[in-house]
């Protein structure tokens, strides 16, 4: 059904998110989306970890190599100036779309690096070229979430974040399970090459794409570069006030710690586990993504539904209580069905945080500085995990694999806290206009 005329869309329940799917830009960004999730395995989480353990490496040693992809964690310290600057050389692109065909490229690039090198013989071009692509890939995430928020209402982003998620997820699925099914069979090399070339489809999606307009509301920015650094965050402070927007910046930076956790040591736990990498690729990076993309549209339903705010306190817990689930699996080495069952539960509860977390910092964001202020909230999510990462493999090799689940999931206890006094200062997406 749609909304009378003179009246702007709607974008509540299941109606919602098929409108949304029919805007425009819906196959924009889930195209988009897929060139965000398409590197991050290879360059900073799973699939790189596990092609490390299979060359040989120690666990301390991925643990500190994965530190190497920090620039994702960082990408707030150069977005005031995707906010402020055309990337000159594109500029006929238009501001968000010449920062973003010009990362997409530098992504492609630094993976078919990466497929030539050979981390058994020295990890020096490895850490590099992951850090180039890292700060490429980091760059591309920033500028697809600006344009998401930019191209479309404040009450559409939790239907849009469903959106965007389905092309995220596919890009994991080929990025996780595609490279580790070509890494089975034909070799890294193969692997990475096959992921360098995937990025000429988001690519192709920006060219054809359009430039979202400017916000009618924009604040008179100072056209000095530092200006372009400070505005971003005295805005955000001015419209949440001191004590409130540090508390918020916290809870961002705590709610998917539990499971950031253990991101690093999933792959050779699995390995460990007794699992074969086309084992890992079918459950985990086949079938996981899409019991993530469900969880994704069911969290995209319930924020329609119930708002953001409840939702955050049953993404976090079922966040933190997920990790409890790969207990089975260490009590069952090599069962397939307790695979299975430990991926079901982690993947839905992650694809369900994540859109809540999307739509919860969405609301956060004021549009003047999009960039910015969402690659802030976004860094601050995902930092302390990935920290708590780097010395994961120490703390599994002192104890053991179960005592470090159990541990990772008791880490929702300070989220809960600080959620509890945040609740009745927390606004719902959409109560104020003009943000």
């Amino acid at each position: 059904m749609n909304a009378p005329a003179g009246e702007p869309p709607r974008y509540k329940g299941w109606a919602g998110i098929r409108r949304a799917f029919g805007t425009p830009s819906a196959l924009t960004l889930a195209l988009l989306g897929f060139g965000c999730g398409l590197p991050f395995l290879p360059v900073a989480s799973m699939t790189l970890s596990t092609r490390l353990r299979d060359g040989g490496l120690d666990l301390a040693s991925i643990g500190l190599i994965s530190l190497a992809s920090f620039f994702y964690l960082l990408k707030f310290l150069w977005a005031p100036l995707l906010d402020r600057y055309v990337f000159a050389p594109l500029g006929l692109l238009g501001r968000r779309r010449s920062w973003l065909l010009a990362a997409q490229l530098g992504v492609a690039a630094g993976l078919a690096a990466l497929a030539f090198t050979r981390p058994e013989l020295g990890v020096g071009p490895l850490v590099g070229w992951v850090l180039f692509t890292s700060f490429a890939g980091a760059t591309q995430d920033s500028v697809v979430d600006a344009y998401r928020i930019e191209v479309a209402p404040a009450q559409a982003q939790a239907a849009l974040a469903a959106t965007y998620t389905l092309g995220y997820r596919i890009g994991l699925i080929l990025g996780g399970a595609g490279a580790l099914y070509l890494a089975e069979f034909g070799g890294w090399t193969v692997a990475y090459l096959a992921m360098a070339a995937l990025m000429l489809a988001p690519a192709l999606a920006t060219l054809l794409s359009r430039e979202p307009a400017v916000p009618e509301a924009t604040v008179v920015r100072r056209i000095d570069f530092l200006g372009a650094f400070w505005q971003p965050f005295s805005s955000f402070f001015a419209n949440n006030g001191l004590a409130l927007g540090l508390a918020l910046l916290l809870f961002v930076g705590l709610f998917k710690f539990p499971d950031q956790v253990i991101g690093v040591m999933a792959g050779p736990f699995y390995l460990d586990s007794g699992y074969s990498k086309a084992d890992i690729a079918t459950v985990s990076k086949l079938y996981g993504i899409w019991a993530g993309i469900g969880g994704a549209f069911l969290g995209g339903l319930c924020v329609a539904a119930f708002g953001f705010r409840r939702m955050l306190f049953v993404a976090a817990l079922g966040v933190a209580l997920s990790n409890l689930a790969f207990l089975l699996m260490s009590q069952y080495p090599s069962q397939i069905w307790a695979f299975y069952a430990a991926i079901t539960v982690d993947n839905v509860a992650q694809g369900f945080a994540g859109t809540v977390l999307v739509a919860f910092m969405s609301s956060l964001t004021d549009r003047n500085f999009t960039a910015t202020q969402f690659a802030l909230l976004v860094s601050l999510a995902n930092l302390p995990g990935k920290f708590a990462g780097g010395v994961s493999g120490y703390v599994v090799e002192a104890t053991s694999y179960a005592t470090f689940f159990v541990l990772s999931a008791l880490t929702v206890v300070p989220t809960l806290a600080l959620l509890a006094w945040l609740w009745p200062r927390i606004r719902e997406a959409g109560a104020d206009p003009a943000r």
